[in-house]
């Protein structure tokens, strides 16, 4: 801990006299990386215990990084996927409400900091498509910001899912099976076992709709 306080220290003393801190910038971009990496293994974790850990380890971690540069996009979206995690791992009604607003304004924040964030813009289309409208829901828009990020990023697998099930819910059980197929495809060749179980149902599910027509 002592160490920690160090480099902050010294990082906002270099930044008062050259307008930069290179321990600032390192120490946050550490920081960020150590909170993806438990949010990571969060998503691996085969317990709710073991989860809510990492992802309360992320939460710590990210928030430091924040507190550190609050012009970091990568801080703050390691902060939203903290926050996110642990309120789906959770999954209390009220914990959840509490949490929302925090954990919006930490995604909104990283895309207001960098509007091409993939990994962001991903997450802001899921969840424009899956809360409800008076939760800020918007069906149309998040559908655009996900096959946005299908284009920018082939290899992307959630945004997939989520459009797949979006076209099977308009009949459009062709394209659906395409993505959902692609996406399964991708969680077995990146080693996803985070979302492959969710790829398998999609699939599965929008394989046979369109098999019963």
């Amino acid at each position: 801990m002592g160490r920690v306080l160090g480099i902050v220290s010294i990082g906002l003393i270099c930044g008062v006299f050259s307008g930069t801190s290179v321990w600032a910038e390192e120490s946050v971009q550490v920081l960020t990386s150590q909170a993806m990496e438990e949010c990571q293994k969060g998503r691996r974790a085969k317990d709710a215990e073991s989860r809510s850990v990492h992802f309360d380890r992320g939460r710590i971690l990210a928030e430091k990084a924040v507190a550190l540069d609050d012009q970091s996009p990568d801080a703050h979206f390691a902060l939203f996927c903290s926050i996110g995690e642990r309120m789906r791992s959770n999954g209390e009604v009220l914990f959840s409400v509490l949490e929302y607003g925090e954990m919006m304004d930490a995604l909104d924040q990283t895309l207001v900091l960098n509007p091409k964030h993939l990994d962001a813009l991903s997450s802001k289309g899921t969840i424009l498509i899956e809360v409800p409208e008076f939760f800020g829901g918007d069906d149309e828009k998040g559908e655009v910001m996900l096959r946005q990020v299908i284009k920018k990023a082939p290899e992307s697998i959630n945004a997939r899912m989520v459009v797949a099930r979006q076209c099977a819910e308009r009949g459009e059980h062709q394209e659906a099976y395409e993505l959902s197929k692609r996406a399964l495809e991708l969680a077995k060749e990146q080693e996803r076992e985070d979302l492959l179980p969710e790829a398998e149902e999609t699939f599965s599910e929008i394989q046979s709709k369109l098999q019963a027509r």
